[in-house]
């Protein structure tokens, strides 16, 4: 799997509250959950993104509440990745749990700038800043984890692994 978009980026301690906040709580729904992200700490981020762009961000991305529905109205958004210096746990796990492809980078979290263009390989960890000519080595998902990304999360995953063993 591979990303490459445009960065948008964030510092450090962006939590579950403003990527998606409580009061849009009441739906799991992807679709209603996007329209709503991030717009608490950028009321332009929907303007800002197209599909397949990269959020990038500091130290401790997603910490907060252990809500789902923060990865998802990211996902859902259109955003093909995050990159950020580390990831508060259940947020780490929630964003593979649904199958959003993130990376612990911080050397690309902090070499990356707004508006940027950003290519990565999940296979390989690497992170190619396009426009200043720069690449990181992030740390690749074991092969496992990949396959849930390549299923669409967790439950994709589940189902595929289901019809093999019947």
């Amino acid at each position: 799997m591979k990303a490459k978009g445009k960065a948008v980026k964030y510092g450090n301690n962006v939590d579950t509250d403003v990527i998606i906040p409580a009061r849009y709580l009441n739906t799991s729904d992807p679709a209603e959950l996007a329209k709503h992200c991030m717009e608490d700490l950028d009321r332009d981020f929907l303007k800002k993104i197209r599909r397949g762009d990269i959020l990038v961000a500091g130290k401790n991305f997603g910490c907060g509440s252990s809500r789902e529905h923060a990865p998802i109205a990211i996902k859902a958004s259109g955003i093909a990745c995050v990159i950020a210096e580390t990831f508060a746990r259940i947020f780490y796990r929630n964003a593979i749990n649904i199958g959003l492809p993130i990376i612990e980078c911080a050397e690309a979290a902090r070499g990356i700038d707004d508006g940027d263009d950003v290519a990565v390989e999940f296979e390989t960890g690497k992170i190619t800043n396009l426009t200043k000519g720069k690449e990181y080595a992030g740390v690749p998902f074991p092969e496992f984890m990949q396959e849930i990304m390549a299923s669409d999360g967790l439950i994709g995953y589940i189902k595929k692994q289901l019809r093999v063993e019947s």
